[in-house]
Protein backbone atom coordinates (compact mmCIF):
# COMPACT_ATOMS: atom_id res chain seq x y z
CA UNK A 1 0.00 0.00 0.00
CA UNK A 2 2.36 2.43 0.78
CA UNK A 3 4.02 1.77 -2.93
CA UNK A 4 0.69 2.96 -3.92
CA UNK A 5 0.85 5.68 -2.39
CA UNK A 6 4.54 7.05 -3.36
CA UNK A 7 3.10 6.17 -7.09
CA UNK A 8 0.07 8.12 -6.04
CA UNK A 9 2.43 10.88 -4.75
CA UNK A 10 5.08 10.55 -7.48
CA UNK A 11 1.75 10.91 -10.11
CA UNK A 12 0.16 14.12 -8.61
CA UNK A 13 3.48 15.63 -8.40
CA UNK A 14 4.24 14.88 -11.85
CA UNK A 15 1.25 16.02 -12.56
CA UNK A 16 1.52 19.15 -10.15
CA UNK A 17 4.77 19.68 -12.21
CA UNK A 18 2.88 19.60 -15.23
CA UNK A 19 0.20 22.00 -14.26
CA UNK A 20 2.86 24.38 -12.74
CA UNK A 21 4.14 24.05 -15.96
CA UNK A 22 1.36 24.74 -18.60
CA UNK A 23 0.00 27.31 -15.37
CA UNK A 24 3.48 29.17 -16.02
CA UNK A 25 3.18 28.64 -20.01
CA UNK A 26 -0.35 30.51 -19.62
CA UNK A 27 0.91 33.05 -17.27
CA UNK A 28 3.15 34.03 -19.43
CA UNK A 29 1.07 33.59 -22.12
CA UNK A 30 -1.38 36.08 -20.62
CA UNK A 31 1.73 38.35 -19.92
CA UNK A 32 1.85 38.52 -23.91
CA UNK A 33 -1.69 38.63 -24.54
CA UNK A 34 -2.17 41.63 -21.86
CA UNK A 35 1.22 43.66 -22.80
CA UNK A 36 -0.26 43.04 -26.83
CA UNK A 37 -3.77 44.21 -25.26
CA UNK A 38 -1.71 47.26 -23.99
CA UNK A 39 -0.40 48.06 -27.01
CA UNK A 40 -3.14 47.99 -28.88
CA UNK A 41 -5.09 50.06 -26.49
CA UNK A 42 -2.65 52.84 -26.92
CA UNK A 43 -2.92 52.80 -30.52
CA UNK A 44 -6.58 52.68 -30.32
CA UNK A 45 -5.86 55.48 -28.12
CA UNK A 46 -3.80 57.16 -30.31
CA UNK A 47 -5.55 56.66 -33.42
CA UNK A 48 -8.78 58.24 -31.80
CA UNK A 49 -6.59 61.52 -30.82
CA UNK A 50 -4.99 61.23 -34.45
CA UNK A 51 -8.95 61.35 -35.91
CA UNK A 52 -9.95 63.78 -33.89
CA UNK A 53 -7.13 66.06 -34.59
CA UNK A 54 -7.68 65.72 -38.19
CA UNK A 55 -11.60 65.69 -37.94
CA UNK A 56 -10.94 69.29 -36.04
CA UNK A 57 -8.43 70.25 -38.77
CA UNK A 58 -11.13 69.23 -41.70
CA UNK A 59 -13.99 70.98 -39.45
CA UNK A 60 -11.22 73.78 -39.56
CA UNK A 61 -10.26 73.85 -43.31
CA UNK A 62 -14.45 73.27 -44.19
CA UNK A 63 -15.08 76.52 -42.25
CA UNK A 64 -12.55 78.27 -43.67
CA UNK A 65 -13.54 77.10 -47.30
CA UNK A 66 -17.22 77.91 -46.30
CA UNK A 67 -15.92 81.63 -45.28
CA UNK A 68 -14.13 81.70 -48.41
CA UNK A 69 -16.91 80.21 -50.58
CA UNK A 70 -19.23 83.21 -48.85
CA UNK A 71 -16.60 85.95 -50.22
CA UNK A 72 -16.28 84.38 -53.65
CA UNK A 73 -20.50 84.42 -54.02
CA UNK A 74 -20.40 88.07 -52.62
CA UNK A 75 -17.48 88.55 -55.49
CA UNK A 76 -19.93 86.53 -58.11
CA UNK A 77 -22.98 88.53 -57.08
CA UNK A 78 -21.00 91.63 -57.69
CA UNK A 79 -19.56 90.87 -60.83
CA UNK A 80 -22.78 89.75 -62.20
CA UNK A 81 -24.24 92.98 -61.08
CA UNK A 82 -21.52 95.03 -62.86
CA UNK A 83 -22.00 92.70 -65.90
CA UNK A 84 -25.73 93.66 -65.98
CA UNK A 85 -24.67 97.32 -65.61
CA UNK A 86 -22.21 97.03 -68.12
CA UNK A 87 -24.86 95.05 -70.63
CA UNK A 88 -27.25 98.03 -70.25
CA UNK A 89 -24.71 100.53 -70.97
CA UNK A 90 -23.42 98.64 -73.45
CA UNK A 91 -27.03 98.56 -74.98
CA UNK A 92 -27.72 102.21 -73.96
CA UNK A 93 -24.23 103.59 -76.17
CA UNK A 94 -25.52 100.93 -78.63
CA UNK A 95 -28.92 102.73 -79.46
CA UNK A 96 -27.11 106.31 -79.08
CA UNK A 97 -24.69 104.85 -81.66
CA UNK A 98 -27.50 104.06 -83.95
CA UNK A 99 -29.05 107.38 -83.53
CA UNK A 100 -25.75 109.32 -84.04
CA UNK A 101 -25.40 107.22 -87.01
CA UNK A 102 -28.90 108.43 -88.10
CA UNK A 103 -28.56 111.56 -87.57
CA UNK A 104 -25.43 112.29 -88.87
CA UNK A 105 -26.70 110.10 -92.59
CA UNK A 106 -29.81 112.62 -92.15
CA UNK A 107 -27.09 115.71 -92.14
CA UNK A 108 -25.19 114.09 -94.82
CA UNK A 109 -27.92 114.13 -97.15
CA UNK A 110 -29.42 117.65 -95.94
CA UNK A 111 -25.50 118.50 -96.62
CA UNK A 112 -25.74 116.91 -99.96
CA UNK A 113 -29.04 118.56 -100.71
CA UNK A 114 -27.65 122.00 -99.34
CA UNK A 115 -24.81 121.83 -101.90
CA UNK A 116 -27.03 120.91 -104.69
CA UNK A 117 -29.12 123.85 -103.99
CA UNK A 118 -25.80 125.95 -103.53
CA UNK A 119 -24.81 124.86 -106.83
CA UNK A 120 -28.25 125.63 -108.35
CA UNK A 121 -27.95 129.21 -107.17
CA UNK A 122 -24.52 129.60 -107.99
CA UNK A 123 -25.65 129.06 -111.41
CA UNK A 124 -28.92 131.44 -111.48
CA UNK A 125 -26.63 134.03 -109.69
CA UNK A 126 -24.46 133.41 -112.54
CA UNK A 127 -27.40 133.92 -115.15
CA UNK A 128 -28.73 136.78 -113.48
CA UNK A 129 -24.94 138.72 -113.47
CA UNK A 130 -25.06 137.80 -116.59
CA UNK A 131 -28.06 139.58 -117.34
CA UNK A 132 -27.34 142.36 -114.74
CA UNK A 133 -24.23 143.09 -116.81
CA UNK A 134 -26.22 143.03 -120.24
CA UNK A 135 -29.49 144.95 -119.01
CA UNK A 136 -26.10 147.45 -117.94
CA UNK A 137 -24.49 147.63 -120.97
CA UNK A 138 -28.22 148.37 -122.61
CA UNK A 139 -28.78 150.91 -120.16
CA UNK A 140 -24.96 152.27 -120.88
CA UNK A 141 -26.13 152.28 -124.37
CA UNK A 142 -29.41 154.19 -123.94
CA UNK A 143 -27.42 156.70 -122.04
CA UNK A 144 -25.38 157.19 -124.44
CA UNK A 145 -28.57 157.70 -127.25
CA UNK A 146 -30.36 160.26 -125.16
Amino acid sequence: RLIGQQQEINSLTQRKSAVDKENARLKNEFGNLNRKFKDKSQELKDTKECTQKKEEQNRLVIKNLEEENKGLNICCADLLSDLEKLRKQEAQWKKEKSDNDTRIKNLETDLAETREQIKSLHSICSNLSSEVDVKQEELFQKDCDV
